[in-house]
This record gives structure tokens, C-alpha cells and sequence, in this order.
């Protein structure tokens, strides 16, 4: 099957089932001497891994990485990197009434369209479960760009439902404050804003005891990206960041910046006025409607990615639908599914805005000769 490849000069390519061996990630374009250890690649898995809090699905992954190669005395050798996730909690048997019959919102009826054949068990290839070696990949990327210029990245939960977060600043939020409450307990939903937290995970649990799943939205914010990242037509940073996030499973809409707000305002209400920056001749806007892109190209703000993440497609409760011979009938998924797709979302949202900055960084640095944009 194409399409299991992404990126140009950080290049990564996944292969593996939801309910096969295991996953594996082979990265091409990893620089060398960068220090990467199992311990690192874990603390990401952790944040994606299922079984987190009774809001997500209960499969029992522990997604431990194996580095198989790129890797000596604890340091990137520059050579492909790879990295393998086994599965250890499959429950075939699950799926087995899904064999005949297509599951409503899932790739059951496409994948026979395009190959006359699938994998039926969780959804193959098309599951979600796909994207544990690509949060191992991300955490690379953002290890080159924290390194390299100070790049750090940070998801959050903004809408679960009607409860929408209020972040005024979403340059100024940190992973500790998405990550845990006030208390210091985890934060289960991932939301920065501990009121609209706690309303998330009570419409999450009531949704769950119906039977029924929920929608919302992920904000996703990277700061001290340089200038000049990005190419302006085809390769377009603003049009890599938004392959890169709707490559993941459930995404049905990517803005950035104001994003379609932009489609009510007059220009002189839309422009982000330029000004002297800080430190001359630094230059920057009074404001950031154009979400740190301007022409496809970084512009030095933060860049503010919004993506827009469906219901869980899997319910217990039944519905209608069809066999593969076009015939009417009922079908109940059984198996372990997320009530609320957001909380495990956000890690693989930021591993994908990772790895979309750092190729871009790369490519910057073959064109142009040097390792950074000039101020």
C-alpha cells in the first residue's frame, strides 16, 4: 500500500496493524550526536497510550519502544533510525461480527472499494493505533528543534462539545499545566482551563454511560519557530501542517490563526500590523490573526494550528447499516473504544506539527547553507 511515507529530507515511513505484531517507524534525515534514549521516546507514549483514565478506551498497551537501529552509546548516529512498538493487548475475536457487515463513519466500506480485501480486525491499517510509532518519531523532531533553536510545542483540549475553553494567551501555556490540575492530579482531558475541564469530563462520562461518543477540537501552539521556514507555493508550510494533522485519524478540519474567522472581517480588521520588534532591526506584528504564517512562510510569531476531531465512530449501542452485499442490517462494536477521541489526540497532534517543522527546518538549512534562518 503507497502513502506510508511523510516528509522530505526528515523523512519518516510507518507499517503495522491495530491488531498485527506491532508498529514500527523507520526515520530518514536524523542529524547525528542528538542524545535519544527508550526513556525518552516513553514519556510521549505515556500521554498516548490507551488505558489513561476511565474517559479513554481501556486496551492495555504499555507501548514500549525497541530502538533497533541509529542509535549508539546514546546518540543518534545519523544513519535511519528505527523504532518498533509491539502490541501486547489484541482482542480479535471483537471484531469478528465486522467481517461481513461496515461499521457506520469507519474505512470498512473504502478499504474493499480500493483493494477488494481488509484487514477487519479494529480497522487495520486505518486504526489509530498507527500512530504510536509516529509520537516516538515526533518526540525526535522535537528534541532537533528544541535543541537547535528553542522550538517547543504544546497541544491542548479546546472543545469537547459545547464546552468551549477560554485560553486568552495560548503562546503562554505549558505542558505542566496541560498535563496536571492545580492539585497536582493528572488532568484527564488535557484542557489548560481547569473549569472547562471539569465540565469536558463530566459530558465525556455522561456521553460513555449512553453508549455514545463525542466530538471537540484540538489547539495546537509552537513557539520560537524561526523566520523563513516553509516555500511559497506548493510546499507551503500553512499547506505541510495541515497534511500533517489531517493524515491523523478522525481530523475533518485544520485552520490556523483566526482560521474562518477571517471570512467575516474587512482587510484593514483582518492585516497584523507590522512594527519594530524588541531588538532592532528585529520586525513583528501587533498581532497574530495570520497564526505565525504569512505567504506560507513562518513569520517568527507562534504558530497556532487548530484541527477538528470527530466522535468516536465505534459504539456499542447498535445502529443500521449494511452488509457487504448491500443488505440491510444492524451492527453493535464490541471492543475497547475512546469515548472522546481529544485527550489521546493532543500527543499525536503535536508529533505531527513536530515533525512537519523539523523537515521544513532541514530543508531551510540545505537550501540556504547555514542551520537557522536569520533573525
Amino acid at each position: 500500500m503507497a502513502g506510508n511515507t511523510f516528509g522530505q529530507l526528515f523523512r519518516i515511513t510507518t507499517a503495522g496493524e491495530s491488531h498485527g505484531p506491532g508498529n514500527v517507524v523507520i526515520i530518514d534525515g536524523v542529524p547525528p550526536g542528538i542524545e535519544l534514549s527508550v526513556e525518552d521516546l516513553q514519556v510521549d507514549l505515556d500521554r498516548r497510550r490507551p488505558g489513561q483514565s476511565k474517559i479513554t478506551t481501556q486496551r492495555n498497551e504499555a507501548d514500549l519502544p525497541e530502538i533497533l537501529s541509529g542509535v549508539f552509546e546514546g546518540k543518534t548516529t545519523g544513519t535511519a533510525l528505527a523504532i518498533l512498538i509491539r502490541n501486547e493487548d489484541q482482542r480479535s475475536k471483537d471484531y469478528g461480527n465486522i467481517m461481513e457487515v461496515y461499521r457506520p463513519g469507519h474505512a470498512d466500506y473504502t478499504f474493499d472499494e480500493k483493494y477488494g480485501f481488509r484487514d477487519y480486525r479494529g480497522g487495520g491499517r486505518s486504526s489509530a493505533r498507527e500512530t504510536n510509532v509516529r509520537v516516538a518519531a515526533g518526540v525526535v523532531a522535537k528534541k532537533i528543534l528544541t535543541q537547535t533553536c528553542g522550538v517547543q510545542i504544546v497541544g491542548y483540549v479546546k472543545q469537547v462539545g459545547e464546552v468551549i475553553a477560554e485560553i486568552p494567551e495560548p503562546e503562554k501555556v505549558t505542558l505542566e499545566s496541560v498535563e496536571k490540575l492545580p492539585d497536582g492530579s493528572p488532568n484527564v482531558v488535557r484542557c489548560p482551563d481547569y473549569i472547562a475541564a471539569s465540565k469536558m469530563v463530566e459530558l465525556i462520562d455522561a456521553i460513555r454511560m449512553d453508549q455514545d461518543s463525542i466530538g471537540g477540537a484540538a489547539e495546537i501552539v509552537a513557539i520560537n519557530v524561526p523566520a523563513g521556514l516553509g516555500e511559497p507555493v506548493f510546499d507551503k508550510l500553512k499547506a505541510d501542517l495541515a497534511k500533517a494533522l489531517f493524515s491523523l485519524p478522525a481530523v475533518l478540519g485544520v485552520e490556523y490563526g483566526i482560521g474562518f474567522g477571517c471570512a467575516t472581517l474587512r482587510g484593514t480588521e483582518n492585516n497584523d500590523i507590522f512594527v519594530p520588534g524588541e531588538n532592532p532591526p528585529e520586525i513583528t506584528t501587533q498581532s497574530n490573526r495570520h497564526g505565525g504564517m504569512l505567504g506560507g512562510i513562518s513569520s517568527g510569531l507562534p504558530i497556532i494550528l487548530r484541527a477538528a476531531v470527530k466522535p468516536t465512530s465505534s459504539l456499542s449501542r447498535e445502529q443500521p447499516t449494511v452488509n457487504r452485499a448491500g443488505e440491510p442490517t444492524t451492527i453493535s462494536t464490541r471492543g475497547r473504544h475512546d469515548p472522546c477521541l481529544l485527550p489521546r489526540f493532543i500527543p499525536m497532534a503535536e508529533a505531527m506539527v513536530a515533525i512537519t517543522l523539523v523537515d521544513h527546518l532541514l530543508r531551510w538549512q540545505a537550501q540556504c547553507g547555514d542551520w537557522l534562518p536569520k533573525a
